[in-house]
């Protein structure tokens, strides 16, 4: 597992027409992948993250890290990794658990909070996984990974149409350059054209700028 990235994958289809994605934060895991079949639904289910076959548990590995954890209470980094490991292997009940022990020890860590988010999302918690991208926010109020997510629960967890749009739309004022930023802009034009009546209503993306 690398760390600072999120993995947002293609999928076909939402509302019959608009991009599904795979939204796992979850410190760098790479880049999107397209694609695959739809799993994202109008109703406030999470989108399976099953992009690629999840991961196996490594039990020794886990082991070793539960058991850094326990000898240094303060060791945030294994809680993460404890988390990441459990969440590739979509077993969001104990990301969630390891997740939130991070967070305990380093509070201020917006990655991991996002990743906590993501994987309230997948356990059909949009809610909860809103509250906690709030929370991302507070801690950074730049941080364009949960802007994207945040947008992707609210257009596929919550029906929000309009808020969808606007954090995409204020994602990309942000930083138009960024790959987070094109991915915000694929989302809303293909809302837009899915569903033109609410993109009259929402605020008009600005066009991406160069890519460095």
């Amino acid at each position: 597992m690398k760390p600072e990235t999120i993995a947002v994958a293609t999928a076909t289809a939402f509302f019959g027409l608009m991009v599904g994605w795979i939204i796992g934060s979850q410190q760098a895991r790479g880049a999107a992948t397209a694609g695959q079949p739809a799993a994202a639904q109008t109703q406030a289910a999470p989108a399976a993250s099953a992009a690629a076959t999840p991961q196996l548990i490594n039990e020794a590995e886990v082991q070793a890290l539960k058991n850094a954890a326990s000898r240094d209470p303060n060791n945030a980094l294994a809680r993460t990794q404890l988390g990441n490991i459990y969440f590739d292997a979509e077993r969001y009940d104990d990301a969630v658990t390891w997740y939130q022990e991070s967070l305990k020890v380093a509070p201020k860590n917006a990655d991991v909070s996002t990743d906590l988010g993501v994987s309230f999302y997948y356990l059909n918690q949009p809610d909860r996984a809103l509250k906690q991208f709030d929370y991302s926010l507070s801690v950074d109020p730049k941080h364009t990974k949960t802007m994207l997510n945040m947008g992707i629960v609210r257009a596929f967890g919550k029906q929000d149409l309009e808020g969808a749009m606007a954090i995409w739309a204020k994602l990309i004022e942000l930083d138009p350059g960024s790959a987070d930023a094109q991915a915000a802009k694929r989302a809303l034009d293909n809302l837009k054209a899915a569903h033109p009546e609410v993109g009259a209503a929402a605020p008009a993306a600005p066009k991406t700028g160069r890519d460095n």
